[in-house]
């Protein structure tokens, strides 16, 4: 199955999930959800309760008190007005205490939600992450949630409320004239008949919105991130032209999507109207036959005040319950994307402490959908071995670094350190022994301290100098303008490529792993920094095993073994001397470096 197909998959599981799906398996990701939930509605049925005092006490007040046999009861009108004083007063307290907490479960929940969303896209296939585009996993983890967030807080506590209200609504309007109840019921049947086709289309059309937030986010930050190549090469108007693709068809979705909303929304007013008025038709004519009193029509009309608004508001509800839901089917779809490199977690092997022995048994990989990359890979570097793989583009060496520090697991045989699989040694082992240097040393956007503590986390600033001082690079630290308080920017954006790949190699340094895999940097450097580098990487090598994917013939030639790929397979394996002597790929590519050479 490719990865094409097994991510579309994914994604699509959670995208063509039912809504009532959606929301169990959003709860059964973030437990928090439920916390305290019956004491919750507790406080809900205490705040629907309460809002049908006001009516009841008109009712009493205009009934019993005003027209009281007798003449005006002041002493109950009192006693209505204390009761209904303190009722309304409790609703309050409930009210804020079912807000409340509502609000703090769902902050719980949707934090956990976040959490995990953002952990598992560090899980995913690499090719999944390569093939998704940026913007669109950060949308899931960030907006996405947003919306799930705002349902669940305002859309959830209207939900709650406004169905108790309907319900109890109905019951008292029963109790005070079952015909007028009828008549309301008969003027929103319509409106409730019609939720569910709502529903699907409503559904849908923001399913449609939340891609296109992705979409939108990517063509805005793409082109944020690669500022200096859009300017270089002046395709500002290319840019925006795709920027203003992405927004337009988003705002196509969205008006679609509010197209419906406002006509759900426009079917309710109607609905509202058509009841007031039968209530007032029938009501009066029920009046005139002496069926209800005053006091029951002035509170009826305060009932379908409370019956109507709560289905009004609900069409609202409607639309964000769509957009929240559509948002939880994306989280759940990458969270339902089976990452492909498992740990094994507490169950697995831990590598010990020391220079590692690799082995390579019978290694092939092959990319979804696409022919071999790897052949019967055999292999096997002792301890405190200096290795340069090398070969043409596309020969298959750096998918063995990315099998050594296992991004990925091979397709067939198996990569052993010191004996044990790969994938039986859990994640935190492997990477405590293992460190890749890439070739592009990404820094995050802070201090040069913050970014080499990333290699050890509690390492001291005079353990960090050490280090510095022991890869021969005190010189260069003296250059820059605060030493290790000096700002690196956006990626590393304030120092050269050269820095930048010094800085990962003292991140590598500090973090003393047992094997060292690089990715040598292509980036041309001024002549004195390229001599700091070969001098910090001869002594980042020495006492331990290294993997170097050599990307220049001088690496090679200080290496204490060289392994040619070629095609996916191991072609030639020795000293660097003796495979010049021996000719082949490997005399090849040197008479070739040795010609570029002469030329420059």
């Amino acid at each position: 199955m490719s990865i094409s197909t097994r991510t579309g998959t994914s994604m699509d599981t959670g995208e063509s999930m039912s809504a009532l799906r959606t929301i169990a398996r959003g709860i059964e990701l973030s437990p928090e959800l439920k916390d305290g939930f019956r004491g919750t509605m507790v406080f809900a049925v205490l705040s629907t309760l309460g809002r049908i005092v006001v009516p009841v006490s008109v009712q009493q007040t205009l009934d019993r008190g005003i027209n009281a046999p007798g003449g005006p009861n002041f002493g109950y009108m009192g006693l209505v007005a204390a009761v209904a004083g303190i009722s309304v007063l409790v609703t309050a307290l409930a009210s804020y205490q079912m807000t409340y907490r509502l609000f703090s479960s769902a902050e719980r929940g949707l934090a956990t939600l976040r959490t995990k969303a953002f952990r598992h896209v560090h899980d995913l296939p690499l090719l999944t992450q390569n093939t998704e585009r940026r913007g669109a996993l950060v949308s899931r983890v960030t907006s996405d949630v947003d919306q799930v967030s705002q349902f669940l807080i305002f859309g959830g506590i209207i939900s709650i409320v406004s169905i108790g209200q309907i319900l109890v609504a109905t019951v008292l309007m029963a109790v005070y004239s079952w015909q007028l109840t009828i008549v309301v019921w008969v003027c929103f049947l319509p409106l409730f008949a019609s939720l569910r086709y709502f529903q699907r289309r409503l559904s849908a059309a923001y399913g449609v919105v939340r891609q296109q937030v992705g979409v939108m986010l990517s063509a805005v930050s793409e082109p944020v991130v690669g500022a200096a190549t859009v300017r270089s090469y002046g395709i500002e108007r290319r840019t925006q032209d795709r920027i203003d693709t992405a927004i337009d068809r988003y705002q196509a979705a969205s008006t679609r999507a509010q197209g419906l909303t406002a006509f759900s929304f426009s079917l309710g007013g109607v609905s509202a109207g058509l009841a007031n008025a039968g209530v007032l038709i029938f009501g009066v004519l029920l009046g005139v036959d002496g069926d209800i009193t005053a006091g029951r029509v002035l509170a009826f009309a305060f009932l379908v005040t409370l019956f109507v608004g709560p289905v009004q508001i609900g069409t609202q509800v409607l639309t964000d319950a769509q957009n929240a839901i559509a948002g939880w089917r994306r989280v759940i779809g990458i969270l339902d994307t089976p990452a492909d490199v498992v740990d094994p977690g507490a169950n697995g092997v831990r590598l010990p402490d020391q220079p590692v022995t690799i082995e390579f048994a019978g290694v092939g990989f092959a990319y979804p959908d696409g022919p071999p990359v790897l052949h019967d890979v055999d292999l096997v570097v002792a301890p405190n071995t200096r290795v340069a793989v090398v070969g043409e583009t596309g020969s298959g060496k750096t998918t063995l670094a990315k099998l050594l520090t296992r991004l990925m697991d091979p397709t067939s045989g198996s990569v052993s350190l010191d004996g044990v699989d790969l994938r039986e040694v859990p994640f935190d082992s492997l990477r405590d022994r293992v460190v890749l240097v890439p070739q592009e040393g990404f820094l995050f956007d802070s201090t040069l301290r913050a970014n080499a503590l990333y290699g050890r986390l509690d390492a001291t600033d005079e353990q960090i100098l050490v280090a510095v001082d022991q890869l021969g690079l005190g010189d260069w630290l003296e250059t820059l303008p605060r030493g290790l308080d000096t700002r690196v920017g956006q990626r590393g954006e304030s120092l050269s490529a050269g820095e930048r790949q010094l800085v990962a190699l003292l991140r590598a340094h500090l973090a003393d792993p047992d094997l060292l895999v690089l990715d040598e940097a292509t980036s041309a450097v001024d002549p004195a920094l390229e001599m700091r580098i070969a001098r910090a990487l001869e002594r980042l090598t020495k006492g331990r095993t290294s993997v170097t994917i050599a990307h220049r013939m001088s690496t090679a030639e200080n290496a204490d073994d060289v392994v040619v790929v070629d095609k996916g397979r191991i072609v030639q394996r020795g000293p660097h001397a003796a495979l010049v002597a021996e000719g082949g790929v490997y005399g090849r590519m040197h008479a070739s470096w040795v010609a570029q050479q002469g030329a420059a």
